[in-house]
Order: structure tokens, then C-alpha cells, then sequence
């Protein structure tokens, strides 16, 4: 499913329109429908009491009195309440105005906070808000009478439902500024909005629900929308049903690089990841005075000791031999655990420019390259770097902040302009590839904020890829399991004791739902 800036909807409105002959007064009815309907199904018990419907002069107040008469024609009780001047509204909401008029809904013109409150004739009367002040159309900050009331609302704690965004909210922005309505539910139209699943700004939508307006499903998937949502249905494909006669060197070969002197554990669960999503083989290479624990450790897993430096870090030594090793190996996976020791990070930069196979390279790999861009071009094969906002930060030596605040732009950009693929973790983890498609990712939770986390990550992405998965669906299915494993996790132990280990032991439960999604889809 596409997410879209405001300007990509306001264009798929107007070809709805002026295409396939779908007047705007028809869409502004199925969306104020369709709100109805999700309050009703969501807050049933809130409807014995007066609805309270607050308005704006514009399309989005079109839509609550759309709403409004709905809820009274159904016997709902509902107040209204309009921000401006019943002169200041125009075109396809005046028209739902007078309509509303004319059943003999009263319309309070609201010109002061004081006009909001009261028991009988206010907003206290209600046990439920409908938020249609302001939609895609403003630009934050709200002013004035707005944002006055916006906060007022906030502070009454009763539900509010919002119509297509919260008001306040950037359509287009990950950040929230100035005053911005806290939702219980956010009914969205035709398709999400950026600010509902970008990170602070996402915070304000709560519950987001996606509501069918009968728009041409042809504008709804056109491929220029370049940022799209992650959906289990759509992964389920990475996991196709295995031939009965399949052997283990069906499912390919991963090879592990990774580990140093006390980081050990990162190569090993990256390891165990990749065999648990399915890969046929795994080999672990790391220091050879380090081999005989994993060995030990881990039954499952190969491992082939490597030249180290005296810290207990891969020598450049050991470059020859990992070559060697990646003979007849489907995927590399690279960097958890190296270390930052000098003579490392130059082993790294020596042998991206000599893999044939593809490469995910996470962590230390990835700090090899900062200074060292010029490498990412140097690649034989599909490329995946999977940084941190820190990570990325310091390859493009800009802020933190920067890129957090950008994250979709700058993600698009990377992956374009060096031609390889990025996994930018965080919140709302985006994919973003060299055709300057982007994916955002909805699962997982705070709880994954632990060490180890993007270890599993990593051997899921090269697991998923060595079994023959093309690089695109298997990263979008590696991160949505990842994050569904993760979900499953907190809601067994609670976010704050969780470790990456948790992950890794659901990884098997996310598949089997992941499975469940794509045989119902295809049911």
C-alpha cells in the first residue's frame, strides 16, 4: 500500500475527478461515511451521548458535516460546532453545510474557546470528539482559535477521532510543531499519509484506519507514489511452500564475517538468524583464537577460523582466505562484532570491491566505509548496507537530527545515488533501493532498543536472500519479521526486559503468522 505526501492525494482526487468522472462531492460523502462507520464499530459505547463535531472551513469540515448528518440520521445525537464564519466556507462543504441545515442540525459558529464549553450546549456534554478542523490542506503551525482549542481538547481526555490526519499534523512532515491534536483513531482517506507513520509526528494519530473512498484502484497503485507500506500479505511471498524432494543445499549458503574479542554473540546470532529463517547452510568466520568457543557453541553452525590482529580482530591477513570461502556461498553477511581496529576496517574496504555474491553489510562493516563512499560503487554484486540514524549520520557527516528529520529523502537519495540498497533502522524502518522506491516498515517497538537486535536483523536479510529471494521482497520480508518477532516478544514479556535473544527464539511463531496472512490473502 502507497503512502502519500498531500500533494500525491490532492492529484489523485483531482484524476478521480477529471479522469473517471467521480465528483468530489461523492468522495467527500464516502469519506464522512466511512467515518461514521469506524465510530460505530470502535466506540460504540461513546454514541448513548451527544457527538461532539468540530469543524473547519474547509474540505476537512466539509467531511465532519458530512459526518454529523450521518450520526443524526442514524438518531445519534450530535452538536456541531464550526471555526469560522458560515460565510467562510465554500464549494463542496458549503453544500454538505446547508444539507446539514436544512435537517435541522444546529451549526454553533465558534469564535472564542468559551463558546466550546458547558455541559448541555458544549463539548463537556459529549463523550466523544470528531477532530475535522484541519486536513492535508493547512500548513503548521495552527494559529490563533485553533490552536487554542486544539489544546483544550487535548486536556479534556475524552476520545477524539480524527478525520484524514490530526489536526496541527504536517501532512508530509515526521515532526510535529506547535499545537497538534492527540488521537484516539485516525480515519484516513484512500491512502495513509506520511505524517500518520512517520515518527514523532505518527505518535498523534493512534489507532490509524484506512478508509475506502471507491477511488480506481489504478490511481491508488500508480508506481510513481515512491513510498509505500509494509504488509504481511505482500511478504508472505519470500516464503513459498518447499518441493518435497529439497535438500539442504537447496536453500543456499550464508556466510557469516563478523566478531571480535567480546563480540562474539553478534556473529553468532546473526548466524543462528539466518539458519532459523531458513537458509540451508551457515559458516561462521571469525578469529581463530575465538573459533574453539563458537564451536562449541553454536551445533548448528559451521565455523572457519581467520588470520587476527593481537587485539583478537580479523587481519588483513585473512582477506585471501574469505574470498576463497565465499566459492559456491549465496549471500556475505558482514560487520556485526569486527571491531573498529584499523588493520579491520581496512580488511573490510579491501574486500567489498572482491564479493560476487550479495552483500549485507551491517555495523562495523558499515563504519569502515565512512570517508570510503567511493567503494559502494566499486561492488560486483547487490549491495545492502543496514545502518543505524548514528551509523548514517556519520557516512554522510551530517546530524543525527538531520537525518531523522529527513529520513525518507535522505534514504531515497542514498540508495539512487550510490545504486545499492539501504535498510535505515529506527522506528518505522525504511528500505529504500536504487530505483528510488522506499518501504516503511509498521512493525516492532521499543523494546528492540537492545544490543543484538540488529544482529538477528542481519542474518534474517542474508537468510532470506541466499534462499533465492529476490533482494527487494526478501529485505522487506526480513524487516517485517524481524519487527513481528519482536511484537510477539513484548507481548509475552514486556518491552523493558527484552533482549535480542527473545527475537531470535520467535522468529519461527512471525513466520507461521507472516504464512497465515498470505494464505488468507489467497484464500
Amino acid at each position: 500500500m502507497r503512502i502519500v505526501t498531500a500533494a500525491e492525494m490532492q492529484e489523485i482526487d483531482r484524476r478521480a475527478s477529471s479522469e473517471f468522472g467521480i465528483p468530489s462531492l461523492l468522495l467527500m460523502e464516502n469519506a464522512g461515511l466511512q467515518v461514521v462507520r469506524a465510530l460505530e464499530e470502535e466506540f460504540p459505547s461513546c454514541l448513548s451521548r451527544p457527538v461532539s463535531v468540530l469543524c473547519g472551513r474547509g474540505n476537512n469540515g466539509g467531511d465532519g458535516f458530512v459526518i454529523a448528518r450521518h450520526l443524526h440520521s442514524r438518531g445519534r445525537k450530535v452538536q456541531v460546532f464550526l471555526l469560522a464564519k458560515k460565510q467562510e466556507v465554500k464549494g463542496d462543504a458549503l453544500v454538505n453545510l446547508q444539507i446539514l441545515e436544512k435537517m435541522g442540525v444546529k451549526i454553533r459558529e465558534v469564535q472564542r474557546l468559551s463558546d466550546l464549553e458547558g455541559e448541555r450546549e458544549g463539548i463537556l456534554g459529549s463523550d466523544l470528539i470528531v477532530d475535522a478542523l484541519l486536513g492535508t490542506g493547512a500548513h503548521p503551525p495552527a494559529k490563533g482559535l485553533v490552536a487554542e482549542v486544539i489544546s483544550y481538547l487535548n486536556r479534556l481526555g475524552k476520545p477524539i477521532v480524527a478525520v484524514d490526519i490530526p489536526s496541527g499534523l504536517g501532512a508530509d512532515e515526521s515532526h510535529p510543531v506547535g499545537e497538534c491534536i492527540r488521537a484516539d483513531l485516525t480515519v484516513t482517506f484512500g491512502l495513509p499519509k506520511r505524517c500518520l507513520f512517520l515518527y514523532p509526528a505518527a505518535e498523534f494519530a493512534g489507532k490509524v484506519r484506512i478508509a475506502d473512498l471507491g477511488l480506481p484502484p489504478q490511481l491508488l497503485t500508480d508506481p510513481q507514489l515512491r513510498l509505500s507500506l509494509i504488509e504481511p500479505r505482500e511478504v508472505s511471498a519470500a516464503f513459498p511452500r518447499r518441493r518435497r524432494d529439497a535438500h539442504k543445499g537447496s536453500f543456499g549458503h550464508v556466510l557469516v564475517v563478523a566478531g571480535s574479542t567480546g563480540k562474539t554473540g553478534a556473529g553468532a546470532m546473526t548466524s543462528l538468524a539466518a539458519l532459523r529463517i531458513g537458509a540451508g547452510l551457515v559458516t561462521f568466520a571469525l578469529p581463530a583464537s575465538l573459533n574453539s568457543s563458537m564451536e562449541a557453541k553454536l551445533d548448528e553452525v559451521m565455523t572457519e577460523p581467520l588470520p587476527e590482529t593481537e587485539e583478537g580482530s580479523l587481519s588483513t591477513l585473512a582477506l585471501d582466505k574469505i574470498v576463497r570461502l565465499l566459492e559456491g556461498k549465496d549471500c556475505l553477511a558482514l560487520g556485526p562484532g569486527l571491531s573498529l581496529h584499523p588493520e579491520t576496517q581496512e580488511l573490510v574496504r579491501k574486500l567489498i570491491p572482491q564479493v560476487k555474491v550479495p552483500l549485507v553489510v551491517d555495523a562495523d562493516g558499515i563504519n569502515a566505509l565512512v570517508l570510503h563512499l567511493d567503494l559502494l560503487g566499486q561492488a560486483q554484486a547487490p549491495l545492502v548496507l543496514t545502518p543505524h540514524p548514528g551509523e548514517l549520520s556519520r557516512l554522510l557527516s551530517v546530524s543525527v537530527e538531520e537525518v531523522q528529520r529527513n529520513r525518507v529523502a535522505i534514504a531515497q537519495k542514498f540508495s539512487s545515488g550510490f545504486g545499492i540498497y539501504l535498510v535505515l533502522k529506527g522506528k518505522g524502518t525504511l528500505i529504500s533501493d536504487p530505483q528510488g522506491n522506499v518501504f516503511l516498515n509498521p512493525s516492532g517497538n521499543p523494546g528492540m532498543a537492545t544490543g543484538g537486535t540488529g544482529d538477528v536483523l542481519t542474518g534474517l536479510l542474508a537468510g532470506i536472500i541466499a534462499t533465492g529471494v529476490e533482494i527487494p521482497l526478501a529485505l522487506r520480508a526480513g524487516v517485517y519479521l524481524h519487527g513481528l518477532a519482536g511484537d510477539l516478544a513484548a507481548q509475552e514479556w514486556g518491552e523493558e526486559p527484552m533482549i535480542a535473544g527473545d527475537i531470535l527464539e520467535r522468529i519461527p511463531a512471525a513466520l507461521r503468522l507472516i504464512k497465515q496472512a498470505g494464505s488468507a490473502n489467497h484464500g
